[in-house]
This record gives C-alpha cells, structure tokens and sequence, in this order.
C-alpha cells in the first residue's frame, strides 16, 4: 500500500494548533512545521510504509482550474506570510526525513495524489489518502482507505457511499450538482446534498442525467416536478463544475514506482535543520527512531 498524504490538511491543523510562540533562530514563526513533523514521524511509526509520498499544493492564478473558471477558490483569504514560509519549510522536512515530496504550478494536490494512485494501482498497489477533503474520496477503489490520521477515521471503499451518500465513480460528478462553496464552484442552485445523492442513485452520471431530463419528475423527491427544469436550465454551470471537481489523474510526474520508496532520514541534514529551527529534543529522538527503521 502506499499511503498519499495531503500535506496542507496537517499543515493548516498544525498552524492553528500549535503554539504560534515557536520561533526559528532568526525569530521566524515554525510551529506549523513542527506539528507537521510531529504528524509525519508519528504516521511513519505507526504504519512504516513501503511506498510514501507527500503532496502539497502551490496556489497561482494560472492554475488549471483557474484558466477554467477564473473564480475558482476567488473568495478564499491569502495564507498569512508566516504560513506561506512554513509551507516552504515543510517540503524541505519531507526531503530530509526521506519522503518523496510532489508540487505542481498548474495542479492541485489531489491531482497529483490522483497521479501517483494511478500510477501504482497499475502496479497492483492500494493507496491510503491521509487527508479530511471529501474531494479525494472519488478516487477510493476497493482495497483503498480514506484516512484522516489526525481524528483516526478510517473508511473503505464501501464505507465511502455509507458516510458521504454516494459511492466514490460517482463523488465528482454529485460535486458537480451540489457545487462547492469552499472552493467557490458553481452547481445547480436548489440541489442539495440529499437531492445530488438521490439523483446520482437513480441514473449513475451527470450524463445519464442529462440523457434522460424526463425522468426526474418521476422520482421521490421533494420538488421532482419542477427539479429537470431546473437542471435544464443550469446544464452548463453542472458541466463546469465537473470540471472542476474531477481530479486530474494524468500528470506527468517524471516517477517511477520505486521512486515512492521510503527512505531512511538523511540525520545530518535533518539534525542541521532542527537546529536552525530551535526544535527539542522530541522531534530528535523521533528522528533517530525512524532512522532505526528497515529500509522500504
């Protein structure tokens, strides 16, 4: 199994978890990067993988889904200085603790994470998404786990559908009709996560949807009579929200499975970098712990 870690969950978690106090050798904020390490030492112990990797985003107005939609993510407020330098931080943590560590100026992590899923399903190998985004649940497969490692949830394949209300073939497309206001995407007004799950239960797809606009009137729901028109009439704003939602799973990384290897921490250079941080003796010992481990 490789486990696929959305690094900006637990960086943000860490941010506003830690104590801000923390600072560097020249006086700059770094908690958000120790919890970040704390999270990333802890998942090590605890499941010492095979194959790892770690995603982070890098948000850019030319981006992707930006070039789409140039209101995409429009109403989310600039990550703080601080936070935007710790995010620096936390890739080089990834390279000194062995980690294989991915971002792309154009795709969202869970591209990236879609990608590197892809890439070893073909391999014959599940992935575990470490990460709380309901959005990567679309790429869940049998024998695949959804985990959000701080809260200790856990769901499989089939649990996805139990939890969410949809099964997973089917999670970008249900995104596509309920829209998404944390990332400011349009769907069709009036269609709510009940009515999206229903719909996506009776025809399977946005197109068998669209195929059959008739046949929502028959269905039990609230509003079926009037609900085709409506989709009638916001077809196109449906249709860009798929686009938005659907997770590139096509990237060209430049990776090859073994690349995704776990590696031991490289300790001088991670001992150097505690240094420079101000870190304790916790992460220290934590780091010697897993440079203790067998090699992937």
């Amino acid at each position: 199994m490789i486990f696929l870690v959305d690094a900006s969950v637990y960086v943000f978690r860490a941010y506003h978890s830690m104590l801000p106090e923390m600072r560097d050798r020249d006086g700059n904020p770094v908690h958000a990067v120790f919890g970040f390490a704390r999270f990333l030492g802890d998942l090590i112990e605890r499941v010492r993988p095979t194959y790892i990797a770690v995603a982070f985003d890098q948000r850019r107005a030319n981006s992707y889904r930006n070039r789409i939609y140039p209101a995409y993510k429009a109403n989310r407020e600039r990550a703080p200085a601080d936070l935007v330098q710790q995010f620096g931080r936390c890739r080089e943590l990834c390279r000194h603790l062995g980690i294989s560590m991915f971002v792309d100026p154009e795709y969202e992590a869970d591209d990236i994470i879609g990608t590197l899923a892809t890439l070893m399903r073909e391999q014959g190998v599940r992935s575990a998404y470490i990460t709380r985004d309901k959005d990567l649940a679309q790429l869940m497969r049998d024998g695949d786990l959804f985990w959000d490692f701080g809260a200790r949830e856990q769901f499989g394949y089939h649990d996805i559908e139990r939890h969410f209300g949809v099964r997973p073939e089917r999670f970008a497309d249900y995104l596509a009709l309920t829209g998404d206001e944390v990332d400011n995407i349009p769907g069709v007004p009036g269609v709510g996560h009940r009515t999206a799950a229903s719909l996506m239960k009776a025809f399977g797809s946005l197109d068998e949807i669209y195929g059959d606009l008739a046949s929502v009137a028959r269905l039990k729901l609230r509003g079926a009579g009037t609900l085709g028109a409506r989709l009638s009439e916001h077809r196109e704003s449906a249709y860009l929200a798929r686009r938005l939602t659907r997770i590139s799973c096509d990237l060209s990384l430049g990776v090859a499975p073994l690349g995704l290897k776990r590696r031991r921490p490289d300790m001088p250079a991670l001992t150097d970098f505690y240094d420079e941080l101000n870190f304790g003796p916790f992460l220290r010992r934590q780091g010697e712990r897993l440079a203790q481990l067998p090699a992937a």
